[in-house]
């Protein structure tokens, strides 16, 4: 389904057989219901033949298969052997995460910080002139955001694009949510102290 040492998630097509696609080619992530362990997402991809087309993908592929942790074999040129990709690729990432790096990240405008992000995250994926339209739901707040980031913040794990552009908009699903956490602080000490402050 992903191979590793392309960055290319394998879907079928139509048209050619088979469609060999980036994370930015997908359109629409969807996790489906049902199954829990694992998960199982439905994707909508823009494919080479200039169709769209729906595949369907489980949460190891989405999140994890691209840090390299799924394997896949290369021929060693220095021990004329077919060696694992996995160990080398699961060492290197998880010390980048120890030391705070993450793979995936994205502005959250609701909370107004960045936070780590996984893939499963991503629901919508528009190109534009250069740059990709990247709706996510944040883990952390449940809120959603969307950023402008090149192909290669998405594609390429650890690539973090040094600007990314926040579309400063709440959308309709969150504003409950914010007003209520509003409510919140307006009943809160918190609110009081603040007030006294200014």
């Amino acid at each position: 389904m992903y191979d590793a040492l392309t960055g290319r998630f394998t879907f079928a097509c139509p048209a050619r057989g088979e469609a060999r696609v980036t994370l930015s080619s997908f359109r629409q992530i969807e996790r489906l219901p049902g199954a829990a362990h694992p998960a199982v997402y439905r994707v909508l991809f823009e494919c080479a033949c200039g169709e769209e087309h729906d595949g369907l993908v489980t949460h190891d592929d989405l999140d994890w298969a691209p840090l390299g942790l799924e394997g896949g074999v290369f021929f060693n040129l220095m021990t004329a052997t077919l060696d694992s990709v996995a160990t080398e690729f699961g060492d290197t990432a998880a010390r980048r995460i120890e030391a705070g790096e993450w793979p995936w990240s994205f502005f959250c405008y609701p909370e107004e910080r960045p936070r780590p992000v996984f893939p499963s995250s991503f629901f919508l994926l528009a190109p534009g002139d250069g740059s990709l339209g990247l709706a996510v739901r944040c883990p952390a707040c449940l809120r959603t955001s969307v950023n402008l980031v090149s192909h290669q913040h998405v594609d390429l794990p650890w690539h973090n694009d040094t600007h990314v552009g926040v579309v400063e908009h709440v959308f309709s699903e969150d504003v409950a949510a914010t007003v209520e956490q509003f409510r919140a602080e307006l009943d809160s000490a918190r609110f009081d102290a603040r007030r006294i402050d200014l």
